[in-house]
């Protein structure tokens, strides 16, 4: 089955060509397209895509806002920002607010699909400026979390975050411990709510104030 993507892009022109690099290729196909974060918002919780690549300077709602909203209501769903520049800020918020990663709008059809691949597998694209910035932020001193936050998680939901937090991808983490993918994503699920967080990047930001274990050995 093909991998439902969704894109949200102000301009026609370019959101026609997005639409038709992802419905040429083998493993994606386009299953909605939007012209407005608020057309977005009221369509995108019933067509359930896997992906949304979402343009950060959109009209009226912004991208990072529309990020916000729309992932409490698809938790499941990756979310991957478009952008012309490099705007550290406003991608930076994009990733605070849940989104996966992101592309810059020059990027080619082969390297489009590559990193919606490795969306796919678990994997953020972003360039080294933003993942320093993301490193930053875990360096900064914030409030140690609610210990009974963290004493919540099971000894497989610690294990799968052990491994979120050293850079595995779903799959690896799948391999790893001997059981399917959709297991994995369902653990991952669960620490989301466990922990109150909406993405990776803050599971592992609150493993970071996690006592110091060392990464758990799988059984067979």
């Amino acid at each position: 089955m093909h991998i439902r993507v969704s894109v949200v892009e102000d301009d026609a022109e370019a959101r026609e060509l997005l639409v038709g690099w992802i419905n040429r290729s083998q493993e994606f196909v386009c299953s909605s397209d939007h012209g407005s974060g608020e057309d977005a918002l009221k369509s995108l919780p019933k067509m359930r895509p896997e992906i949304v690549l979402m343009d950060i300077n959109l009209p009226g709602m912004n991208g990072p806002e529309c990020v916000r909203q729309l992932k409490p209501l698809l938790p499941e769903a990756q979310f991957v920002m478009v952008t012309i520049y490099e705007d550290s800020d406003h991608i930076f918020q994009a990733l605070q607010a849940g989104a996966t990663g992101y592309l810059l709008k020059q990027t080619a059809r082969a390297d489009l699909l590559a990193a919606l691949r490795q969306v796919h597998a678990g994997g953020s694209p972003m360039t080294p400026n933003i993942a320093r910035k993301v490193v930053r932020t875990f360096q900064q001193p914030q409030k140690q979390p609610q210990p009974t936050a963290m004493t919540e998680l099971s000894a497989r939901e610690n294990e799968i975050l052990q491994l979120l937090a050293h850079g595995y991808l779903y799959k690896e983490i799948a391999d790893k411990l001997n059981i399917k993918l959709p297991t994995v994503d369902s653990h991952i699920r669960r620490i989301y709510e466990k922990l109150h967080v909406r993405s990776r990047s803050e599971a592992i930001a609150r493993y970071m104030h996690m006592p110091i274990r060392p990464l758990a050995e799988s059984q067979p």
